[in-house]
């Protein structure tokens, strides 16, 4: 009778479990629109997965070092990998059969009186009995209930790994863009105190002209104010400075008295070509892309776990041993005992929760679809903007040192005539105005551009290297 029944789920069996794998309909382009357009120039230059090497500065890898390897984000990361491998291994043992092994061993004793044929007994008795035995039950994995939530578990896991990809991805890229901000910083200070020093040649040589009679108290003033001006701006670069060594203290997780960084100048700081490659590998680089596509496979599995538990379970118990009431005879073959039971349970009524579950699954399996398709055209996305902003700020670079070369010749020359009492000071006020705004969006300007190349590697994924983790693709 219980093959007949299973024979007539089986069809039924088979288009229930069918359609569980959705397609992502996606439209990759041949090529990106700020990219190259030739595929063969496209490869030339491809990314490394050090690819942070490329900058060529000593310190900046020895920071991004540190922070991959004590990083408490990253930390946390393999942590979760670690649940994530304990949790497939706790769902696989469905899979297997479950075994116990019993022991057990009692004394009784009746009651003294018992009543029974109208009349009353005494003197009851005592008995003991002694038992061992071996209980082992096992389902049946009929219709793949166990094996789609295992396969589940395991695309879970394979995610938890790309989890940590991703977040070393953001550590090292944090990492590069505080070092970084460290050194325009540095910068900045440096073009504040020298103009700060510039300043105030030019109001000591406005003291000698009033003192002269050839200048006023309000063109002292004015100079003053700017003075003063460029002054203020100091503290708060100092404070800039010391929020970003702070971060990476923080990104390697050590605390900021122990931290020193010597820091430098962007100036010293090499700019590596970077080529986007094909929009194709980019699914396979991204570690955030491929995190959604191991959820969206974990998420059709758990759709194919909740149609299969429409259908019936099918279990083997079997328990054998030895029962006595004596123990030396216990083991005695006159003592063994064993019984072996099927069963089949087949759902029926159970207030909506199979359906309720089925229509769960399919929604987050709906919800983690979206994200896939979304982790991929916001992949294109950021590697177009960050074409696109190595690009601009680069002409940003060129543009703002063509602002500093001339703004740097009028105020020589302004200086120069002013010495010689031959120039207006208002046009003095104005040179200098003009020079120390150029030199400060200069800094500003290099510090856009060396970070747009950071954001163009992360949003590459970080290199084309093989990595250490494969996933099945998204079934």
């Amino acid at each position: 009778m219980m093959l007949y029944a299973i024979g007539l789920t089986l069809p039924l069996g088979g288009c229930l479990l069918s359609g569980d794998n959705p397609e992502p309909g996606l439209d990759i382009p041949r090529a990106y629109a700020r990219g190259p357009q030739n595929p063969r120039v496209a490869e030339l230059v491809l990314p490394k997965l050090d690819w942070w090497r490329g900058f060529r500065s000593k310190e900046l890898t020895g920071i991004i070092e540190q922070a991959r390897e004590a990083n408490l984000d990253i930390a946390a990361a393999i942590a979760r990998i670690v649940q994530a491998d304990a949790q497939a291994r706790v769902t696989g043992a469905a899979l297997l059969p479950l075994v116990n092994l019993d022991g057990s061993a009692s004394h009784s004793r009746s009651s003294q009186s018992t009543s029974s044929s109208g009349g009353t007994s005494f003197g009851g008795s005592e008995r003991d009995l002694l038992s061992t035995s071996l209980n082992a039950s096992y389902e049946i994995d009929f219709w793949g209930k166990n094996r789609a939530a295992v396969r589940a578990a395991e695309e879970t896991a394979v995610a938890s790994r790309y989890d940590r990809e991703v977040v070393g991805l953001s550590t090292v890229a944090a990492a590069a863009n505080a070092y970084f901000r460290v050194l325009a910083a540095q910068d900045r200070l440096r073009v504040a105190r020298e103009n700060v020093q510039s300043a105030t040649r030019i109001l000591n040589l406005i003291q000698q002209r009033l003192n002269a009679g050839t200048a006023s108290a309000l063109d002292v003033a004015q100079q003053e104010s700017l003075v003063n001006t460029v002054r203020a701006a100091i503290p708060l670069l100092e404070q800039t400075l010391t929020q970003n060594r702070n971060a990476l203290a923080v990104l390697m997780a050590r605390s900021p008295e122990s931290v020193r960084i010597r820091g430098g100048s962007l100036r010293y700081i090499a700019i590596p070509r970077v080529t986007p490659g094909l929009p194709s590998e980019l699914l396979t680089q991204r570690p955030d892309i491929r995190q959604a596509e191991a959820q969206l496979a974990a998420a059709n599995a758990n759709v194919y776990n909740a149609r299969a538990q429409f259908f019936p379970s099918i279990t083997l118990t079997g328990e054998g041993g030895y029962q006595s009431a004596i123990l030396k005879t216990l083991l005695r073959p006159e003592s063994a005992f064993y019984s072996l039971t099927s069963g089949l349970t087949q759902p029926i009524f159970e207030g909506g929760k199979l359906l309720g579950n089925l229509d769960l699954q399919k929604g987050r399996q709906d919800e983690l679809l979206q994200n896939y398709r979304k982790a991929v055209i916001s992949a294109f996305s950021d590697v177009e903007n960050a074409l696109d902003a190595v690009r601009q700020t680069a002409i940003r670079k060129r543009l703002q040192a063509n602002v500093v070369a001339s703004s740097r010749r009028a105020f020589q020359i302004s200086e120069q005539r002013l010495r010689e009492g031959t120039i207006d000071l208002v046009t003095v006020l104005q040179t200098e105005q003009t020079l120390f705004q150029g030199e400060d969006a200069f800094v500003q300007a290099q510090l856009a551009h060396v970070l747009a190349v950071v954001s163009l590697y992360q949003a590459l994924g970080g290199g084309w290297l093989p990595k250490p983790v494969e996933t099945a693709h998204a079934r």
